[in-house]
């Protein structure tokens, strides 16, 4: 009697077995058929290989590799190793042929096959290598003092570090491995401070620091056309409370924190505690001031109402409701104007310095102003084209070109955080979608990289858009005779990130080098929905290439600003930990957060390993078209 139970078992077995055996032979070739597309790569790539320093020619053969295989779509390749007990293609972008010739080797064994002999090549990168190359690429940049802990970190200098030799010496105990320092900011003078006091601190604590210096580069920012009379105004922060205001003989020489008024030396020889300042306000509304104390810098008072006080305001020194002193307020530092502007609104940017006009009265449009903010970067007005996208202030204003004439051009605001917003001089301008051609460097990086060759150890670019970028800064720092400076390219514009792999193989050939996600201007150009993906993209293409990377903008700002970090922040802390550096940016807690980074770096030290990734197609990885 045949069992039937034995017979369906039997079939069941043979179709798994059928089943495995065809996805052995389908994933046997697809592999295969993906390694020769990977070797033909190479020679696409030719020309910038042959340029690439002989000591880095491997990794940038791994990138070119690794480029070639995200041209392809490569998530059920992926689901069939997993199927097959096999390991994944999700952690091979440090060493891509070893990886592959892995699992070939695997699965001719499975299949009873000999493995072809060129499948026991060594490969460019193998494992070995590859465990350490991206370390040792990470020192020769960064230092060799950040290899007791996982990463480096990289603090920002607040111009508080020219003053204070004891706030760059907490710094450097606290964990500092490399000083950056902002060249959009602060003064020659005040950064020749900041490197005599790194250099103290370093003597003192027997510890070697990096100097970065961030060039500033082409920064499009709104410019206030003409300037507004000074105004110094106040208002109560809680029901009664009081505001503390100073009248001072000079401004400038102020050095007492709060709201100050200028007012002749007569009435600051008479004033005594006790007395009161009386005056109507700009608004018109009646106004005392109590004076509670006189020093050598004036007199302290407190104001118990809102005011709004411009110069020439005449005011009156009353004692026991007598006027002893009639006086006028002095000159006040005129303002930068800002607008209100709205969802729906227009603006117009145009081409044209602070003193090419007065005020922000503006073109007119179906009998309506428009209001008008400047831009002193004149390119910008040559390149914009209608339908491009604009966003101003770090993203709060978002907008259209609707019309663009030869020195300006106006934008329809599509969208404003909140609905509406204020607009100040010397924001951010991005413009994603625009070919701005614009150089790397300006007139000041030329003159900051004379200081910096003799002074720093790394260079930044700022707004690196091309192969060209990076070849111009060879040429001067090869001028400047400061080859030994260290590059860091940073990744700020979509261009950028669409040009990545160019640039990274240019880079290549200038080591060391490495990479700053700068997600600040990145996410605004990119879109916020698209950063996390995007920032993703930058690790695995570094990594492919051992490029190291430095994790960039608002890491745990919250923490570093008030002294507790956010949920949001703690997350991102632990996604940037994939990153060789970590950037800090300025704020009264800074140590704070350095000792929160190096607790969480060794909690996650045995958990980094474990993403994989589906691989789809990367649209970057495509080659760019001759030109």
């Amino acid at each position: 009697m045949i069992n039937t139970h034995e017979t369906v078992g039997e079939d069941r077995i043979s179709s798994v077995e059928l089943a495995r055996s065809l996805r052995i032979d389908r994933v046997l070739r697809a592999l295969s058929q993906l390694r020769q597309e990977i070797l033909l790569a190479e020679q696409e790539y030719t020309p910038v290989l042959a340029k690439i320093a002989p000591d880095l020619r491997e990794s940038a053969y791994n990138l070119v590799h690794y480029l070639a295989l995200r041209r392809h779509d490569l998530r059920d390749l992926q689901s069939d190793l997993r199927q097959l007990g096999l390991s994944s293609l999700g952690r091979l972008e440090a060493h891509v042929m070893a990886t592959l010739q892995a699992v070939l080797q695997t699965l001719y064994g499975l299949v009873q096959q000999a493995v072809p002999e060129d499948l026991w090549q060594p490969p460019p990168i193998t494992f070995e290598v590859a465990d350490t190359i991206l370390r040792d690429h990470a020192s020769a940049i960064f230092g060799y003092g950040g290899t007791a802990q996982p990463g480096w970190i990289m603090v920002t200098m607040p111009t508080q570090a020219s003053q204070s030799a004891e706030l760059v010496d907490r710094f450097l105990a606290g964990g500092m491995d490399i000083m950056r320092i902002n060249c959009a900011h602060d003064t020659v003078r005040q950064w020749q401070q900041m490197v005599a006091h790194l250099r103290q601190a370093e003597a003192r604590l027997g510890k070697r620091c990096r100097l970065c210096f961030d060039l500033a580069g082409p920064k499009l920012r709104t410019t206030a056309l003409g300037q507004l009379p000074g105004l110094v105004k106040w208002h109560q922060p809680d029901p009664g409370s009081w505001v503390t205001v100073w009248l001072v003989a000079n401004l400038q020489r102020q050095t007492t924190a709060g709201k100050a008024l200028p007012v002749g030396t007569a009435l600051l020889d008479q004033a005594m505690p006790g007395d009161r300042v009386v005056f109507t306000d700009r608004r018109g509304q009646s106004q005392t001031l109590e004076i509670m104390a006189v020093t050598a810098e004036g007199c302290r008072c407190q104001s118990r109402q809102k005011a709004q006080v411009t110069a020439q305001t005449s005011i009156t020194l009353m004692r026991d409701e007598q006027p002893l002193v009639v006086d006028r307020i002095g000159p006040l530092p005129p303002r930068t104007p800002s607008l209100w502007l709205a969802t729906g609104d227009y603006l117009r940017l145009v081409s044209a310095k602070p003193a090419d006009a007065d005020g922000l009265s503006g073109a007119v449009e179906d009998g309506e102003a428009i209001p008008v903010m400047g831009c002193e970067v004149d390119q910008v007005f040559r390149d914009v084209r209608p339908g491009d996208r604009i966003f101003l202030d770090d993203g709060i204003f978002a907008g259209i070109v609707r019309q663009v004439e030869p020195h300006s051009f106006t934008l329809e605001l599509v969208s404003v955080l909140g609905g509406r917003a204020k607009l100040k001089a010397e924001k951010g301008i991005n413009l994603p979608d625009t070919d701005l051609s614009l150089p790397a460097l300006t007139s000041k990086d030329l003159e900051d990289l004379e200081f910096i060759a003799n002074q720093g150890d790394l260079v930044a670019l700022s707004f690196v858009q091309s192969a060209a970028d990076i070849e111009e800064l060879a040429t001067h720092l090869r001028r400047l005779r400061a080859n030994h400076l260290g590059i860091i390219l940073k990744i700020e514009t979509q261009k950028a990130f669409n040009h990545l792999p160019e640039l990274l193989l240019t880079a290549l050939q200038y080591p060391p080098t490495a990479v700053m996600v700068a997600r600040g201007d990145l996410g605004v150009e990119v879109g916020f929905e698209r950063l996390s993906e995007v920032q993703e993209e930058i690790l695995w293409l570094c990594e492919a290439a051992h490029v190291p990377v430095i994790w960039a903008t608002q890491v745990l700002e919250t923490l570093a600003q008030g002294g507790r970090p956010s949920r949001a922040e703690v997350t991102d802390t632990v996604l940037g930990s994939r990153a060789e550096c970590i950037m800090l940016n300025k704020g009264p807690y800074i140590e704070q957060a350095m000792a929160f980074l190096q607790d969480v770096w060794q909690r996650m030290q045995a958990h980094q390993q474990k993403k994989t990734a589906m691989l789809r197609q990367l649209k970057i990885s495509q080659p760019e078209p001759a030109t």
